[in-house]
């Protein structure tokens, strides 16, 4: 009598907040798949429900306890995950009913309790399949964690409490992932991690040995090896670098960006520029230091594209700390930003701190430095009008009425969900997602291009 194969136990997953818990979620899918379940895309078809929950800010906090409740609503059978797992007490609280919490990136325990609450079915067949990773971004594109946790401790932030102290990925590790990863079709690594300036400190840049050579662990290091990568076309795919801290090291990053060995693109969290409202947010003050070394940056590498983000309405930010950000953006002339309104978060020292600057303030200064920074994008865009740059192709649209197909892209100054995109009409029928090619800037508005292919 022929033997039926079990069918397999089904997992659906809810995944929010930053890159680095959507690169959790993905491990997390990767085991359980290898373990022997499938993915449900929908509540109805999931045998439990994984929720990675953001633990950042009270807002976060609170779309993640919405996100458990319609889990719930839903499917009933919910395990929640990830940064807001520090606050078990709290989710139990609302949700008795919850199978079971963990904390973040507690890989072990999560796949742990799924199985407790839905038993693998797999068996020696099954066993025998390969399994491929599981990737929650488009092919194309792909986020490399090289490190947990971080070593600072700024005022507003809980990171340290909710990640732990820094902790560097192997570089070999790393760099055979990014490799494994250019291998599956990813045109494009997005480097991603709490500090990624600080990469190695923890393991005093220790050495590993790559490709029949040493490597340290450090970020230029890394940098230069990623830069050697090829794609199955035998072209370099972008490398793009995020949560850069501007230690003095970074300045030796900007000649491979000259070079074309990573993209010219640094995420740089500044997050203010007056030196008093840095200093209370237990921040490096060296604000004026910061402009000279754009300033070196630029002439290194003109097409060097800088975004960054910033805190309104810090405790004790006067008018005048606010005005002093900016003239300093002013003359910082930063590619893309990004602000946030201060919100208290619980457990941070901010919260203790003298001189809360009212909601109607913050808004008011929140509302003058988007008018602001959107006015120096759209001077730096229109800029672009006329040139030829490269440009990644993230969608492609059906034809219309008269044949015209539209795609969506983004150049090198253009990180996927966060930065502006590239609109391009005339797109040949061949274009495909993850093609790179040359687009001509015919138009530009406050945040994205428009052209057609060169």
């Amino acid at each position: 009598m022929a033997t039926t194969i079990p069918q397999a136990r089904r997992v659906g997953m809810v995944s929010l907040g930053c890159p680095k818990a959507l690169v959790d979620s993905e491990r997390i899918l990767t085991k359980l798949r290898a373990d022997g379940y499938a993915m449900s895309a929908d509540y109805d078809g999931a045998d439990v429900v994984l929720v990675n929950t953001c633990g950042f800010l009270d807002s976060a906090k609170e779309e993640s306890l919405a996100a458990i409740g319609e889990a719930i609503a839903e499917n009933g059978r919910v395990i929640v995950t990830g940064c807001m797992g520090n606050e078990a007490e709290v989710i139990r609280e609302r949700f008795p009913e919850v199978l079971a919490i963990t904390g973040a990136h507690q890989y072990e325990a999560v796949v742990e309790a799924v199985h407790e609450a839905a038993p693998p079915t797999q068996g020696p067949f099954v066993d025998l399949i390969p399994q491929m990773d599981v990737k929650l971004t488009p092919r194309h594109y792909s986020y490399l964690k090289i490190s947990e946790g971080c070593n600072h401790a700024c005022a507003f932030c809980i990171i340290p409490q909710l990640r732990g102290k820094l902790a560097s990925r192997r570089i070999d590790a790393v760099l055979r992932e990014a490799e494994k990863l250019v291998a599956a079709g990813t045109q494009e690594l997005l480097v991603i991690s709490q500090d990624t300036s600080a990469y190695g400190v923890d393991v005093r840049h220790e050495e590993r040995m790559w490709k029949d050579h040493p490597v340290r662990t450090h970020m230029t290091d890394l940098a230069r090896e990623l830069g050697q990568l090829r794609t199955a076309q035998g072209n370099a795919p972008w490398v793009r670098l995020h949560y850069v801290y501007p230690y003095p090291h970074v300045d030796a990053v900007i000649p491979l960006m000259a070079e074309g060995l990573i993209t010219p693109y640094l995420d740089i969290p500044f997050q203010h520029a007056a030196p008093s409202v840095l200093r209370a947010m237990k921040r490096p003050a060296n604000e004026a230091k910061v402009l000279e070394r754009l300033k070196a940056w630029r002439e290194i590498c003109p097409d060097i594209a800088i975004r960054s983000s910033f805190v309104v309405g810090f405790p004790g930010e006067t008018e005048a700390d606010f005005q002093y950000l900016l003239d300093w953006l002013d003359e910082a002339q930063l590619d893309r930003v990004g602000a946030f309104r201060f919100e208290p978060v619980e457990g941070a020292a901010a919260n203790d701190l003298p001189g809360a600057v009212p909601e109607a303030v913050k808004e008011e200064r929140y509302a003058r430095i988007m008018e602001k920074t959107e006015a120096i994008s759209a001077a730096k865009l229109a800029a672009k009008v006329g040139r030829t740059i490269p440009v990644i192709i993230d969608e492609v649209g059906e034809p219309d009425e008269d044949g015209d197909i539209g795609a969506t892209g983004r150049s090198q100054a253009d990180a996927p969900e966060i930065d502006g995109a590239v609109y391009l009409r005339d797109a040949p029928a061949d274009l495909q997602p993850g093609d790179i090619i040359d687009v001509v800037i015919e138009d530009a508005d406050a945040h994205d291009l428009f052209g057609a292919p060169a």
